[in-house]
C-alpha cells in the first residue's frame, strides 16, 4: 500500500468561527425572512449558521428606572 499525501476525507471536521455562532445587531435595508418565515427589516440580530445568514427580529429592552 502507498501512502499518498494528496488523499483528502470528504468530511471538514474544522470548528466553526467563534463568532458564527453569536447573534450580530445588523440593519436591514432589503426585507428578509426570519428564522420563523417572517419578514424582517431595519434593525435585525443575524448569525452565520455555516451556509446561510439567520435572521430575526431585534426587540430593544428598555432599562428599569428605580426611584
Amino acid at each position: 500500500m502507498i501512502a499518498d499525501g494528496d488523499d483528502q476525507t470528504a468530511m471538514d471536521l474544522s470548528p466553526q468561527a467563534a463568532w458564527a455562532e453569536a447573534w450580530h445587531l445588523w440593519s436591514v435595508l432589503v426585507p428578509r425572512r426570519s428564522t420563523t418565515g417572517r419578514i424582517v427589516y431595519g434593525k435585525v440580530c443575524r448569525r452565520y449558521d455555516g451556509r446561510l445568514w439567520k435572521y430575526k427580529k431585534f426587540t430593544e429592552s428598555k432599562p428599569d428606572r428605580d426611584g
